[in-house]
């Protein structure tokens, strides 16, 4: 924390959404396609060609408004806002202005050694995307019009942050929400969802804003993190010298960590918004929000607290299990077949998501399903295989495909439970250890572990552990 300054940031966010189709015409959506070979009269606003709007965009919207506790706007309009770029036929970007769909929401973040903190959403609005410039040799650049007309959401926040940590914690949590809803893939490689940042800095206990910059385009947790803070730098370094901030956009630079003046920074008056008169005002009913709403996933949030309050899971586990939907399916699916959470989750976070990580494969491409992983927990259960046998069987149900008892039967793991076979192990092994079994009836009770491994090693892991730990209790005290 700087001492003489306090920082203020309000995040601009752009949510691709995941529709198949765009946001006012029927061209494909699909990422990577040949340059130019997704766009028609419509996107490439040729004259005369007329927009009609796509009807999941509105319920998407609605699900990110409902998500972010927004009120839903029983009637918006679509408006034009003017600005000349060569990735924009049109000259003007359809979007909306003084009637957006969602406002006055908020969100919950955490934040360091404060606590909770409320961040307010002023606004969600659904808006088309431009095209997309392509540099060539440097002299030169042509336009791919694939993305032009792709539906966006803006996400417009309350200027209520105070840190890069604090802008990263709500951003992490606003994209972990429109993933959760369906709404956005969340590839911010490819641009799906990205940020704009607009940072100032004002003396402690001074109410009015200072002047701020925005910096455009961020695409990475860490940029955006980097970025805010160079920027909050630079402007403390503008003040301290005597010198005004200027109000600008500005481009980072992640290779060189810093950032620089693109252009002045535009107010809406420069856009000359106006209705747009080719679409329809936009009048949402109760009813339809109520359908909406009830289509809504349980979001992270209340994921973690239910799976803290019914399960007994401790805090990092939820957080774990919750931060990917679906992950957190995985899992209760699970549960649903083998009512432990406790036991379920320690299988998910280990065995499942190492085997995960090492294949580099997804969840939803675990070849080891909740049923089957649930069949390996109640053999452990009746006593059929043993704890480390069980994790045997997890790897060769995830080569093979086959059941618990299929591999155990196929396999021989069964665990030995007959009490006189595993006596016969333990009285092999204490007499192949008369050093350990001295210092064990000195004292040295630690190593009772050593003499249970030897049992378990001579058994091939299939005595039942509880069992020979017992006898060797009572022979080593003999």
């Amino acid at each position: 924390m700087n001492s003489r300054y306090e920082v203020v940031i309000g995040l601009e966010v752009h949510v691709q959404l995941t529709t198949k189709t765009k946001i006012f015409c029927g061209c494909s959506t699909e990422f990577g396609q040949p340059t130019n070979s997704q766009t028609c009269p419509v996107c490439l606003g040729l004259p005369g060609a007329l927009p009609v709007l796509n009807r999941q965009v509105v319920e998407d919207a609605i699900k990110a408004g409902l998500a972010t506790n927004c009120q839903i706007a029983p009637h918006s309009i679509f408006a034009r806002k003017n600005y000349f770029y060569p990735d924009l036929p049109k000259g003007y970007q359809i979007s909306q202005f003084e009637l957006p769909i969602c406002e006055h929401g908020w969100m919950d973040i955490e934040t360091e050694g404060l606590g909770k903190k409320r961040v307010g959403i002023t606004r969600i609005h659904m808006e088309e995307d431009a095209g997309k410039l392509l540099h060539n040799d440097g002299n030169s650049s042509a336009v791919d019009l694939n993305r032009a007309c792709t539906p966006l959401l803006e996400v417009v926040s309350e200027p209520d942050m105070r840190s890069s940590d604090e802008a990263i914690s709500y951003l992490k949590q606003l994209h972990q929400i429109v993933v959760y809803l369906g709404i956005c893939d969340g590839n911010l490689e490819e641009g799906s969802f990205r940020c704009d940042a607009n940072v100032s800095i004002r003396p402690w206990g001074q109410k009015e804003l200072g002047t701020r910059s925005e910096l455009k385009n961020l695409n990475s947790f860490r940029f955006i993190k980097q970025a805010i803070e160079y920027e909050v730098e630079r402007q403390i370094d503008v003040v301290d010298e005597g010198g005004q901030v200027v109000q600008e956009t500005r481009l980072f630079d992640p290779d060189a960590g810093v950032s620089r003046s693109m252009r002045s920074k535009e107010e809406a008056h420069d856009y000359r918004y106006f209705p747009d008169p080719d679409l329809l005002p936009l009048d949402v009913s109760e009813d339809w929000i109520k359908r909406v709403r009830d289509s809504l996933p349980e979001l992270p949030q209340v994921k973690i607290l239910r799976y803290q309050n019914s399960m007994g899971l401790p805090t990092y586990a939820a957080e774990v299990l919750a931060a990917e939907r679906p992950l957190a399916e995985y899992f209760e699916a699970l549960v649903n077949h083998y009512d432990k959470p406790k036991l379920c989750s320690n299988w998910v976070m280990g065995e499942v998501l190492g085997a995960l990580k090492d294949n580099q494969m997804e969840v939803v491409d675990c070849p080891v399903s909740p049923e089957l992983l649930a069949g390996i927990l109640l053999r452990i259960d009746d006593n059929t295989i043993s704890g480390k046998i069980a994790k045997m069987v997890f790897e060769e149900i995830w080569r093979s495909g086959k059941t618990a008892d299929q591999v155990i039967e196929e396999k021989g793991l069964k665990q030995v439970t007959d009490i006189g076979a595993i006596e016969a192990i333990v009285d092999e092994v204490i007499a192949a250890n008369p050093s350990p079994v001295a210092e064990y009836q000195a004292g040295k009770e630690k190593l009772m572990s050593f003499f249970v491994g030897q049992v378990m090693k001579a058994s091939k892991g299939k005595a039942n552990p509880g069992m020979a730990n017992q006898l060797l209790k009572k022979k080593l005290s003999a």
